[in-house]
């Protein structure tokens, strides 16, 4: 009796106890900081909770401020990690997909340093299989999409050495430019698993102000590689120049015309692009070339925080209005 009366104790403590856990309504998400603990998202904050955004704990877990359309504030998880499958065609929506994956096989200085070698860029014949040449037809406007990868005077080579160049001048690497980008991403499938609470207006970042709108397609954008990248948002990332940055400007470029100068201040502060994009970056160096969905490293340092306007300034030597707009012209064109 008192034999069967023990398993039936120890029977109830495996089945019963984790059920009724398991039923339990369980408590938001926390974190401490400066021994002051707060709650995570879906949790709503009044007031700006005043933490450095973003915000890396002991844990890994790293942590944005959002601001919504209604004023007020909450703190969302943006962790950069190879999750759940991200799979449109498979009705999977809101997984992060494998966002740290870089193509070691084709580029195995950028897996190992974080920047293309230029010997490997130049030697290069296929990536994930599929020729330059392949690659490079389907990336190019009304191919594979409207829009296209890259403009039709540029190829796939080109555009990868080209912003290998210009993060190299900004003393970047690729998978630090392509992180705030998946911290946007990682906001945006959050909010949106709610959409009471997706009234994201935007986020701090590095103590800026960045405002954000996105929306779903109709469908989805497949990649040009060999791979599992699909693109379904559409998302926009700006930031207001403050007065100092813009006198800086217009002392720097006093010969560019009003027309000109608006711009250039639109290329530094604005991006359209899609969630496609920080995986090509952190995968391949690959921003997209000179379309409307480029997301150019430039931008993104100075969006972000990543470089003040005048580390940009200063890596570019009176040429910040041209590097924006000129293309990676692919040396195959002639004129």
């Amino acid at each position: 009796m008192i034999l069967r009366l023990k398993l039936m104790i120890i029977l109830w403590s495996f089945l019963v106890i984790p059920l009724l856990l398991f039923g339990q309504e369980t408590t938001p998400g926390q974190i401490t900081y400066n021994h002051k603990t707060y709650d995570l998202y879906p949790e709503i904050l009044s007031n700006s909770p005043g933490i450095p955004s973003p915000l890396t704990i002991e844990d890994g877990t790293e942590i944005v401020t959002c601001f919504s359309l209604d004023g007020r504030y909450f703190l969302t998880p943006v962790t950069m990690e190879n999750g759940e499958p991200l799979d449109y065609e498979n009705g999977q929506w809101y997984g992060k997909g494998r966002q740290l994956d870089v193509d070691s096989t084709d580029f195995p200085t950028l897996a190992r340093t974080g920047v293309h070698s230029e010997k490997e860029l130049n030697q290069t014949k296929t990536i994930t299989g599929k020729s330059i040449s392949e690659i490079t037809q389907m990336g190019r406007p009304e191919a594979y999409s409207t829009a296209g990868f890259m403009s039709h005077d540029e190829d796939i080579i080109s555009v990868l050495r080209g912003d290998n160049r210009l993060a190299s001048q900004l003393g970047a690497t690729h998978p630090q430019i392509a992180k705030p980008l998946f911290h946007v991403f990682n906001v945006i499938i959050t909010v949106k698993k709610d959409s009471e609470r997706g009234n994201v207006k935007g986020i701090i970042y590095n103590n800026r102000k960045i405002y954000l709108k996105f929306r779903g397609s109709k469908g989805w954008q497949e990649s040009i590689f060999n791979d599992e990248i699909l693109g379904y948002w559409q998302i926009e990332i700006w930031r207001e120049l403050d007065q100092e940055e813009k006198a800086f400007l217009s002392r720097k470029y006093p010969d560019l015309t009003e027309g000109e100068m608006a711009e250039l201040l639109k290329k530094l502060s604005y991006i359209h692009t899609g969630e496609m994009v920080p995986y090509y970056i952190m995968r391949y160096g690959f921003y997209e070339g000179h379309t409307s969905y480029r997301a150019d490293p430039i931008a993104i340092a100075f969006i972000f925080g990543l470089r003040s306007i005048q580390e940009i300034e200063g890596a570019f030597e009176g040429n910040l209005y041209e590097t924006l707009k000129k293309h990676f012209l692919d040396e195959n064109i002639r004129e």
